[in-house]
């Protein structure tokens, strides 16, 4: 057994795979914790982009709602943008946080 290790140690290109794996896993600019670390980078990247994709969509249909219901752009324009006409008073209720 002793005989065995003491050849595979011996061996170039054992040695070589060797020295070229501890390379690879530390001292590379693409080792292993930065191929993890762009890997969970990516991610959380695709993940805000589904969302960031979705909202557009949503606004898209929103936008195209107001501009063909002008009761919608009314009402949207009164909660959004505290609206109002000439003879209304409008009291604004904010919930307290408890």
């Amino acid at each position: 057994m002793k005989a065995r290790l003491f050849r595979l140690l011996k061996n170039k290109y054992f040695f070589t795979l060797v020295a070229f794996a501890v390379w690879m896993l530390m001292f590379d600019q693409n080792k292993y914790d930065n191929q993890m670390r762009l890997q969970s980078s990516l991610k959380k990247l695709e993940a805000q982009k589904a969302f960031f994709i979705s909202e557009i969509e949503q606004n898209k249909k929103m936008s195209e709602a107001l501009l063909s219901d002008t009761a919608l752009m009314e009402k949207y324009a009164r909660e959004k943008y505290l609206m109002k006409r000439p003879d209304e008073v409008v009291y604004v209720v904010v919930p307290v946080k408890n």
